[in-house]
């Protein structure tokens, strides 16, 4: 799959290519695919204990995770699926704030399902985004 372009920004991505060999994001021509990311913080690995905090880091490494593949970051992406623990008022309307904050300009298709338990420790948001980078 010599087509494919994998990517994994310092810190975080890095580590979780040596600890699990899975990679941040995938370009594929002009489509760039992000994994799921969680609120934690890509120099130390913690996942924000404040829930405000943690949402808000999520986004970041979305557009993080994007930027490292060479995008423009949230501008481009058309497709978002959010993982939460919950669906409390709290959670729903973080999420309403980021996706605003994140995209003025533009609303994607959104998928948000709640799950019984995250990947690590902690998290209570995770978020996949589909990107197209004309």
């Amino acid at each position: 799959m010599s087509h494919l372009q994998y990517f994994n920004y310092r810190g975080f991505g890095e580590h979780m290519r040596e600890v699990l060999s899975y990679s941040q994001a995938v370009r594929i021509g002009d489509r760039i695919e992000i994994a799921g990311q969680g609120g934690w913080d890509p120099t130390t690995r913690e996942v924000h204990a404040d829930l405000s905090k943690e949402f808000e880091q999520a986004f970041s490494n979305v557009e993080l995770a994007l930027k490292d593949a060479g995008g423009k970051g949230w501008s481009q992406v058309y497709k978002v699926r959010i993982y939460v623990l919950e669906t409390t008022d709290e959670v729903v309307g973080l999420l309403v704030q980021n996706l605003r904050r994140s995209m003025p300009n533009h609303q994607p298709v959104l998928t948000c399902v709640a799950v019984k338990e995250l990947a690590l420790d902690g998290m209570r948001i995770e978020i996949e985004a589909y990107a197209h980078d004309q």
